[in-house]
């Protein structure tokens, strides 16, 4: 496994140069938060355990109509931090700066916690914490997800399976699993493959795949899709991306598909640049 530790946290690079301001009010008090001013806050509990925590940044200005992007990060569900999406974070928070930003962290995942539900349950529990608190916060209800790798599929399943509340405006989809019941990952031969099969779950029985697999819980009402893949990725096959595209078609859902057939599990350069500038208009498109 931790060969498979190592290439999810560092395949994936993300270099932004950009730069980074924020203001920060003094008054931790949530009943009297000013919207007028920028708010940060670090390491907010939703819950028992020391993982069950996010991040918060609140721009200036905003009204009950300020929406907010939630940032979901990758590891293979046992793994990473927050701290991953910082690039992300940065990024929105310079650049598209009219949106409240949640980097969270989950619990990972070991031999005696499997990660589903577990992570999409703590997913759920800071959307209710962000819904508890929108008066405090003046947000709206309206939610977006950027997630990436692991991180990405928990993004899609939660967005297509447990939004009940129809809340998500987008979700992208960077370099994420979509489909384990695809027959390149069932009938593979390679071990890196094999330990993301291990690292969903026990349960190897096609009903509990397809229950976590966000391409057999996409429906005519799943949210608007970006998604950004590698043609060379060695632990994501191109087929989890095209599939997923094909069937979002099929379903009329709106989406953005964007292949890059020499990039792997991550890129840099022009095709970073191509990928947050496509990113940026998908979010201020569908998170108007």
């Amino acid at each position: 496994m931790k060969s498979l530790k190592f290439i999810f946290n560092s395949l994936f690079v993300i270099v932004l140069f950009i730069s980074c301001s924020s203001e920060s009010s003094d008054d931790g008090n949530l009943d009297i938060l000013n919207p007028l001013a920028a708010y940060e806050e670090l390491d907010i509990s939703y819950g028992s355990d020391s993982d069950q925590v996010f991040d918060l940044y609140l721009p200036a200005n905003r009204t009950s109509a300020t929406k907010t992007v939630i940032l979901i990060h990758g590891g293979g569900w046992t793994s990473g931090d927050k701290a991953d999406m910082n690039p992300f974070k940065e990024y929105i928070k310079t650049q598209m700066n009219g949106y409240a930003i949640v980097n969270m962290n989950y619990r990972l995942a070991d031999e005696n916690n499997p990660p589903y539900p577990m992570q999409i349950n703590d997913i759920t529990t800071v959307v209710d914490y962000l819904e508890t608190n929108q008066n405090n916060y003046t947000i709206s209800n309206d939610i977006g997800f950027v997630g990436v790798s692991a991180g990405a599929h928990l993004s899609l399943l939660w967005c297509y399976a447990f939004d009940v509340e129809n809340q998500s405006e987008m979700v992208c989809s960077v370099v994420g699993p979509t489909n384990f019941t695809d027959p390149v990952y069932l009938n593979n031969t390679n071990p890196l493959i094999q330990e993301i099969l291990d690292a969903i779950g026990t349960d190897t029985s096609i009903p509990f795949l397809e229950e976590v697999s966000p391409y057999h819980r996409a429906t005519v009402s799943s949210p608007p899709t970006i998604m950004f893949y590698g043609g060379q990725d060695p632990l994501i096959p191109t087929t989890q991306g095209t599939d997923m595209r094909d069937k979002l078609e099929e379903l009329n859902v709106t989406h953005e598909f964007n292949f890059y057939p020499d990039e792997g599990h991550g890129w840099v350069g022009l095709n970073l640049l191509d990928t947050t500038l496509k990113l940026r208009t998908f979010i201020e498109t569908h998170m108007q």
